[in-house]
C-alpha cells in the first residue's frame, strides 16, 4: 500500500497530493484566535467534510467547485482506513486566489465591533442606529488576505482587492475581483435562504475561490461549516445583543471568559460544541449524523 504525507497542514486541513488531484483531510483540531487548542472534538472533521458536500452539491448550479467525491472507494487505500473515516474529500487541484471571501448578513463580531466605533464595517458606511446581531438590508462583502498560519488576516476594501488581484495576475484584478464578489453574495443569498427555512440564520460565512486548467474560476477549500460561518438559531433571535450559536463561537466566549486556559477546553464544553455541530447538520441537511 502506498502511504501519503500532507504537503499542506493548516489549522484544522491536512492537503495530499495523489497526483492528477488532491485529497483535503478534515482533522478533529480546532482553532480560535489563530491558536489551534490544545483538545480534539472527536466527529468534528468527518462534519465538516460531510456538511461541505452537502453545499458543493446544493450550489453546483451557481459555480463549479473542486469536490470530485467523498467516496472512500474512490479513494487510494491509504485514506480508507478508520482514522480517515468520514473525514476525506477529493477534490481538483486548483491555482487558489489570495483572498478570503467574507460575506455579512448580520451585524456582530468585528463587525459591530467596528460599527460602535466608526459607523464603518470593513471601510463600508453602514446606517445609523443599528443594533448588534441586527439583519443588514443588503449583505455586504468584506474581503480579507489570506496569512500564513499564526498570522492574522487582514481587511482589505473592494478597491484593495482588485490591486492584491492584479499585482498576481496581471490584466485579471478587476475582472477577478468582481466575479469573486458576485459570486459570493449569490451563494449567501442562496445558502442563507435555504438555512432559514431549515431554522439558521447564517450571520456571515467566507469562500475561497481558485482558477481551474482552463482559468475559469471554481469554489474551494471548506463551504458553510461551523468553522468558516457564524450559525445561530432563528428560534429565539432577536436583535440587540449577542446570539446563541451552532458554531465555536460557544468556544471563543469561553476561552475570553477563561483567559489563563492556555487553550485548553475543559470537557464539557469539548461535549457541547460537537453537539452543537451535530445539531446543526442535522438541522441544515435533514441527515443525522452519524459517527
Amino acid at each position: 500500500m502506498q502511504e501519503y504525507t500532507p504537503f499542506k497542514s493548516g489549522k484544522v486541513r491536512e492537503v495530499y497530493d495523489i497526483g492528477d488531484c488532491l485529497i483535503m483531510n478534515a482533522t478533529d483540531r480546532i482553532s480560535a484566535f489563530d491558536h489551534i487548542l490544545k483538545n480534539r472534538i472527536t466527529g468534528k472533521g468527518a462534519i465538516l467534510t460531510q456538511m461541505s458536500a452537502f453545499w458543493f452539491n446544493y450550489t453546483k448550479d451557481i459555480i463549479p467547485n473542486h469536490m470530485l467525491s467523498t467516496d472512500p472507494s474512490d479513494l487510494p487505500e491509504f485514506f480508507r482506513s478508520a482514522e480517515f473515516e468520514g473525514r476525506c474529500m477529493k477534490v481538483r487541484k486548483l491555482r487558489m486566489l489570495p483572498l478570503e471571501c467574507i460575506v455579512r448578513g448580520y451585524i456582530t463580531g468585528s463587525g459591530w465591533a467596528s460599527y460602535q466605533k466608526s459607523g464603518l464595517v470593513c471601510g463600508i458606511p453602514l446606517p445609523a442606529g443599528l443594533k448588534e446581531s441586527q439583519k443588514l438590508e443588503q449583505p455586504i462583502y468584506t474581503p480579507s488576505t489570506k496569512a500564513e498560519l499564526g498570522d492574522h488576516d487582514e481587511n482589505i476594501s473592494y478597491e484593495e482587492s482588485i490591486k492584491v488581484l492584479e499585482k498576481e495576475f496581471p490584466g485579471h484584478g478587476e475582472e477577478y475581483a468582481s466575479a469573486l464578489r458576485d459570486k459570493t453574495l449569490e451563494l449567501y443569498t442562496k445558502c442563507a435562504d435555504y438555512a432559514l427555512s431549515r431554522g439558521i440564520i447564517i450571520a456571515d460565512t467566507k469562500f475561497e475561490f481558485g482558477l481551474d486548467e482552463e482559468g475559469r474560476i471554481v469554489l474551494g477549500d471548506e463551504m458553510l461549516t461551523p468553522d468558516s460561518s457564524r450559525f445561530w438559531p432563528l428560534e429565539g433571535y432577536e436583535a440587540g445583543h449577542g446570539q446563541p450559536s451552532y458554531d465555536k463561537q460557544f468556544v471563543r466566549d469561553w476561552l475570553k471568559a477563561n483567559p489563563d486556559s492556555d487553550y485548553n477546553l475543559p470537557q464539557d464544553v469539548i461535549d457541547r460544541t460537537i453537539a452543537k455541530y451535530k445539531e446543526a447538520f442535522l438541522l441544515l441537511t435533514g441527515r443525522e449524523f452519524k459517527d
